[in-house]
């Protein structure tokens, strides 16, 4: 490797986009690297297929530290898709570098995830679900896989929608997914059990708004849910409030229907 940015391209950047790949920023007089080289060599070999390992000596090949932002040695960067995906700063053992590989690097499934985020794209759910079944039972932690299997599952079975995501805590990445997910499931759930719900005046427009969710005809499902908080907020517990959030959390902050409702909601809240 020469010192120059066309080479770490080919070696580290290009290459990234076919394996994840670990760069080992070293140098000869520091000692903590001399402990943790070996250690990258070890467990590379050990995860064989899973990333590839190229050490750059600092001092012989200062431009590309520098350009990569290394401030301090050992420095490891993990490259995916051609950008720094985690990286870390000082020597660790062996343990606690497996456990943050395990952590950084992304899922060996993630070919097939593509693939079936490709079929959900397209229509094609029934395509979909084995392909993500398979993903859980071998990876049971792939949260990813698990929102699309809630989703997926989520007008034709609540329930195993519900479990899908029930693991996902508040730290995740996925978690205001995983909440919306969670929280719509539930409501489906009261369209096979209405006799779940409280007979009161509102209950039938509640049902109502939750049979519009279901057929993801969104903006009369806000309209109601709305109006039921200004005029029965209190029903199954602020449900149509918590409706409302997770509606603008499944279509995202830039939709329309979220920018146009989550104030019109704010204004009925403080009404």
């Amino acid at each position: 490797m020469s010192d120059s940015a066309f080479d770490f391209d080919r070696a580290v950047i290009q290459n990234s986009f076919a394996i994840p790949v670990l760069v080992d920023f070293w140098a000869p007089w520091c000692a903590p690297c001399r402990a943790l080289t070996p250690l990258l060599e070890t467990v590379a070999a050990r995860m064989a297929g899973r990333f590839e390992l190229v050490k750059v000596n600092t001092e012989e090949y200062p431009a590309i530290a520098q350009q990569y932002g290394v401030r301090g040695i050992p420095n490891v960067k993990l490259f995916v898709d051609g950008a720094v995906a985690d990286e870390f700063t000082g020597a660790l053992p062996e343990s606690a570098l497996e456990a943050w590989l395990q952590r950084a690097l992304p899922s060996p499934y993630r070919e097939q995830l593509k693939r079936a985020e490709g079929l959900l794209g397209t229509g094609r759910s029934a395509e979909a679900e084995p392909v993500l079944r398979h993903i859980l039972a071998a990876e049971p932690g792939n949260e990813r896989a698990a929102i699309l299997l809630a989703q997926l599952l989520l007008k034709t079975s609540p329930d195993e929608a519900l479990a899908a995501v029930k693991a996902i805590g508040p730290d995740s990445d996925q978690s205001d997914a995983a909440e919306a997910l969670r929280t719509l499931a539930r409501l489906f759930g009261l369209l096979e059990h209405p006799e779940r719900l409280d007979d009161a005046p509102a209950k039938s427009a509640y049902l109502e708004a939750i049979r519009n969710i279901r057929e993801e005809n969104y903006e009369p499902a806000l309209r109601q849910l709305i109006e039921l908080v200004r005029q029965a907020r209190g029903y199954d517990e602020d449900g149509a409030r918590k409706a409302c959030v997770a509606i603008f959390r499944l279509l995202g902050d830039g939709h329309e229907l979220t920018r146009s409702y989550r104030g019109q909601l704010s204004n009925a809240l403080y009404v």
